[in-house]
């Protein structure tokens, strides 16, 4: 059985662990300050009205996100893109489309560059979202996310999306970084931000709307100095570390199955078809 002096002595072991990981939070430096940036609420449309004919498509898109809910690697997929404490797991998402893993050891540059820059971007989210409070899908039809985010996500508003911004967001950084990979990137991307419809965690409109402003936010940092010069680093850090790639030119585009099919789908009802390997417009 514990003392009084060893529970005291553990109290205090623990706020001392605690106020560490805050200050080593706090340590990331940005780019910009919050009140810096472009504002959000000041540029963006308030989301679709519940009876609007965009929230119609809102619901339409709900039930595309539960089919695809179906698919057993998708699902998987859309639950492993939904972390968002460990950057090294969420940077992992487009490892194959980068074609390079980033984390703090192995390519410490553009880990700096990312780690910054999303802590210059996320912020901007904030006062839209508590502003207008948005229902999430989940909530509105209450049904269970496969997820497992309902405990944090539950009462947080919608709109925008965090994850999306915020993966979005990532897909202009890399691209930069490595912009002969941005096809592969922005459709890793792409799946990325599907994946918070597919789990329940948002609107489409929710999605689409922090598309436009993960791009907003990508533009702000391109007036940062410090910015570009860590950019630079970062380009010929991941040019160095992928000398040894012959491949890495001529990368194959990884898009998954699902995203393929709707693509495909989509392509057919703009009159788009196939002959050989080139699409062309269809007469």
């Amino acid at each position: 059985m514990m003392t009084l002096k060893k529970i005291l002595l553990f109290v205090a072991v623990l706020m001392v662990a605690v106020n560490v990981n805050a200050q080593e939070e706090e340590t990331v430096p940005v780019y910009f300050e919050l009140d810096q940036l472009p504002k959000l609420i000041d540029i963006m449309p308030p989301p679709p009205a519940f009876d609007s004919p965009e929230f119609a498509n809102d619901v339409v898109r709900y039930g595309w996100g539960k089919q695809q809910r179906l698919d057993k690697e998708r699902v998987e997929l859309a639950i492993a893109d939904a972390e968002w404490n460990d950057h090294a797991k969420l940077f992992l998402q487009w490892k194959d489309a980068f074609g390079l893993e980033i984390n703090a050891t192995n390519t410490p540059e553009i880990w700096k560059l990312m780690e910054s820059s999303l802590a210059t971007t996320d912020p901007m989210r904030k006062e839209t979202k508590a502003f207008y409070h948005r229902q999430r899908p989940f909530e509105r039809f209450d049904d269970p996310m496969p997820s497992h985010e309902e405990d944090d996500l539950r009462g947080e508003g919608s709109y925008p999306s965090g994850h999306s911004l915020r993966g979005w967001g990532i897909s202009l950084l890399l691209a930069q970084i490595a912009p002969e990979r941005a096809a592969e990137i922005f459709s890793r991307g792409w799946d990325y931000c599907n994946s918070r419809v597919i789990v329940g965690a948002h609107w489409q409109s929710d999605v689409d709307a922090s598309r436009t402003a993960a791009s907003i936010g990508f533009c702000a940092l391109q007036g940062s100095p410090e910015f570009i010069a860590q950019m630079r680093k970062a380009q010929q850090e991941y040019k160095e570390k992928t000398a040894q790639n012959a491949d890495v030119h001529s990368a194959t585009i990884v898009v998954h199955p699902a995203t393929r099919a709707y693509q495909e789908k989509t392509e057919e009802t703009r009159g788009i078809v196939t002959e050989g390997q080139q699409k062309v417009a269809g007469k």
